[in-house]
């Protein structure tokens, strides 16, 4: 039922062609680095889904195509990527292995296409396989003589595969069992993960959570399930987990799950996450389940199925005085940066809330990604994009060109940092071309902050290949900047305005709302934002890798 919007680079005409038919609407767009051409699975966030064609004939370009379809099943994606093999006839790369065979390690599934006449299956059978169960990337691998074979153009309405049966329904007993764990507890916890957002099951959480007046945490995929600024959400959980969140999964009697893979960074020390609860988990995909932290009421449920049905059965519950510990913890240590030392990434954030009523907001990887998830409101009209289960560096900026192609109408907001946003920056031509004007909010601390941040905590302020103004001549034992350091490199204004583009320089905090303001009003192009930051700032809490989420770093 939706919209599948194509990439194509660099693909046969006749393979165009034939794409074009199986799709309405239909767009090509010719990137910068076809291989990508993934990052703009943004567009199937905002409601469209993805063809990708990218013609490669080296086995660089395909390994990193490789890692652009993990990067979209780490974070679930509708996406079909057709690669166009230049090698004949079985579609062999490095004489040993065939694309589908390399791509379907991640991939949720790969097929190379051997016949001719088999070729409209084969595509139906794709498209069925990305779009149901939980989403995922599907890899077509078409050898060149399948290309250029002629053969029946027929397109079957429907499709059986054997083996695959995506689960379309819900275990009612197992169902009862979980509400009723939640309805007798003392100190229910609902944690929503992306699976969630995917769903499209948000208003249904919303309405649970109200009914039965639990309080939510969220993951960061998750954020968005339910309003930043609605009474029942605490805040994220996780490694940068708000402090109250974290200790209310610490001390909940009851953890309701929906949607989410219980990955490390939410989790901590297994031995140590939710001691003190019976954990409840809905997730679409059976091999989630129990995979991670073993559950104590396991449920293989779509989350919008699952929701609707809690929804007839939930009933008020009185959770004043567990509410009350939590708003007690929010404000022992409330997620707050300090405002006595300059422009803070906090102020930004709140500005852009300030500024933006509707819009996509895009994050790259890093200090900046925290930063966005941690203080970024976000509701019905204003959503999150960003790459967590990869955490793919370079992934923001050429996102939000996808955002923005893919909802013409809204405005894009790209958050990024220095270090992510040139592992991309070609993409500036792409972006000019299509007539894309993104706002970029360049977070410039000079550094590649978040492993900065890890070696100052963690490795004694023990720096290395972290300052992006490093030069041969600089001494080998600097701890930071000072007034001897070289001048940072690029000039981010001057490069934008090299591409076409807009650029604004800020440096202090009253200037922020007048630099949102002005890129506002370019719609010719996009507008790259510098913000100067300090390189001190980190993100916080803080909990170390491995240790139980209840021991965060706080100050």
């Amino acid at each position: 039922d939706r919209d599948w919007l194509v990439f194509c680079s660099g693909v046969i005409p006749a393979i165009s062609t034939a794409v074009r038919k199986l799709t309405t609407p239909a767009e090509n767009v010719v990137v910068q680095t076809p291989v990508y051409n993934i990052f703009f699975n943004s567009i199937y966030n905002n409601g469209r889904n993805i063809l990708e064609s990218p013609l490669k004939y080296d086995g660089d370009g395909y390994a990193m195509d490789f890692e652009d379809l993990e990067a979209k099943l780490a974070d679930p994606q509708t996406s079909l990527m057709i690669l166009c093999n230049p090698q004949n006839p079985a579609g062999k790369i490095w004489d040993k292995e065939t694309l589908a065979h390399v791509g379907e390690l991640c991939a949720k599934y790969g097929v190379t296409v051997r016949d001719r006449k088999d070729l409209g299956k084969i595509i139906k059978m794709a498209f069925h396989i990305a779009s149901t169960g939980k989403p995922g990337p599907v890899l077509i691998d078409l050898p060149k003589d399948i290309q250029t074979a002629s053969g029946p153009a027929e397109y079957p309405d429907s499709v059986q595969i054997r083996g695959y049966k995506p689960n379309e329904s819900v275990h009612i007993g197992q169902l009862k069992k979980a509400y009723k764990l939640l309805k007798s507890a003392k100190k229910p916890l609902i944690l929503a993960g992306g699976g969630v957002n995917i769903a499209k099951a948000n208003e249904l959480l919303k309405e649970f959570a109200e009914k039965m007046n639990v309080p939510v945490v969220t993951t960061i995929m998750g954020k968005g399930a339910i309003a930043t600024t609605h009474p029942l959400y605490i805040g994220n959980t996780g490694m940068h987990g708000k402090y109250a969140s974290n200790k209310a999964v610490s001390e909940c009697d009851v953890l309701f799950s929906i949607g989410t893979r219980f990955n490390d960074r939410i989790t901590g020390d297994l031995n140590e996450f939710a001691p003190k609860a019976k954990i409840v988990h809905i997730d679409v995909d059976t091999a989630s389940i129990s995979r991670n932290v073993v559950v104590d009421v396991p449920i293989v449920s779509d989350a919008k199925l699952a929701l609707e049905k809690l929804l007839e059965w939930a009933e008020p519950k009185d959770t004043a005085a567990w509410q009350e510990r939590i708003k007690a913890w929010d404000e022992k240590n409330p997620l707050e940066m300090r405002r006595d030392r300059g422009m803070t990434p906090q102020m930004i954030m709140e500005h852009i809330n300030h500024t933006f009523d509707e819009a996509v907001f895009v994050t790259d990887v890093g200090q900046n990604q925290m930063w966005a998830t941690q203080y970024l409101d976000i509701d019905e009209k204003r959503q999150m994009i960003t790459s967590g289960g990869l955490g793919t560096m370079g992934f923001g900026f050429p996102a939000a060109i996808g955002a923005k192609i893919g909802n013409r109408d809204t405005e894009v907001v790209c958050v990024t940092g220095d270090g992510g946003f040139q592992m991309n920056i070609q993409e500036m031509a792409t972006a000019i071309v299509q007539g894309t004007p993104v706002i970029i909010c360049l977070l410039n601390n000079q550094y590649l902050g978040m492993v900065r941040q890890m070696q100052q905590l963690f490795y004694g302020k023990r720096y290395s290949a972290v300052c992006l103004r490093k030069r041969r001549s600089c001494p080998a034992n600097c701890k930071g900047p000072n007034e001897a350091c070289p001048p940072y490199t690029p000039d981010f204004v001057a490069l934008a305005e090299s591409y076409g583009a807009h650029g604004i320089r800020v440096e202090r905090e009253e200037d922020i709302q007048a630099a949102l303001d002005k890129a506002r009003t370019y719609k010719d192009a996009p507008t790259v934002i510098e913000f100067l930051i300090s390189s001190d700032e980190i993100v916080l809490p803080m909990v170390k890798g491995g240790n139980p989420m209840s021991e965060m770093i706080l100050k």
